[in-house]
């Protein structure tokens, strides 16, 4: 399910150049798509976070450069989950099949 809402950035944890991000409730290691204007980018859920209100995401200073929200400091962004499993459909049970189909 998408959020939308603010982000900010923070020099985050882990490599230098790694693109992470914090967020309050994903699990740590899932992949989030982060699209500001006409940039989209994956980064990692690696840390808690942000813990000021209003913000729904803190993205690493990697990230934040690659969003071009440095200059900003905070900008409205679009969040998805990558890789969200589908939605499970009914099961369909067979239980004949007509003479010659097989």
């Amino acid at each position: 399910m998408a959020e939308t809402g603010l982000a900010s950035f923070y020099p985050g944890i882990g490599k230098r150049s790694e693109m992470t991000c914090a967020h309050r409730s994903h699990a740590f290691g899932k992949r989030l798509r982060v699209h500001h204007g006409n940039v989209s980018i994956e980064c990692r859920v690696n840390d808690r976070g942000p813990f000021i209100r209003g913000r729904i995401i803190d993205v690493s200073t990697s990230a934040a450069r690659a969003l071009g929200m440095i200059e900003a400091g905070v900008v409205r962004v679009r969040i998805e989950p990558v890789g969200e499993p589908m939605p499970e459909l009914p099961k369909i049970e067979i239980t004949s099949v007509p003479t010659g189909v097989l």
